[in-house]
């Protein structure tokens, strides 16, 4: 747990202001989120927490998400359209 608060604190919560509790929660809110579902981890081989189910396209434009106002960016691939 004290691994998570310091990650949490260093990663996050060092680089912005915060202006209230309802702040507060929806900055940790999305860090928890790109955290266990977007965030490499060494210890699991550059791998995420929660596991994906879906295939990770190799071709097509990648995109940038950006999460916490730019703070976080998470790159995925778009598929690509279907021949018709």
């Amino acid at each position: 747990m004290e691994r998570q608060i310091g990650s949490t604190r260093r990663e996050c919560l060092d680089w912005l202001l915060i202006f209230g509790p309802r702040h507060a929660e929806r900055v940790l809110t999305e860090w928890f989120e790109h955290y266990n579902e977007a965030r490499p981890h060494r210890a699991l081989e550059l791998r995420t927490l929660i596991a994906r189910s879906d295939p990770v396209a190799t071709v097509g434009p990648i995109v940038c998400r950006e999460r916490v106002g730019g703070l976080l960016r998470e790159y995925s691939r778009q598929p690509m359209p279907a021949a018709a």
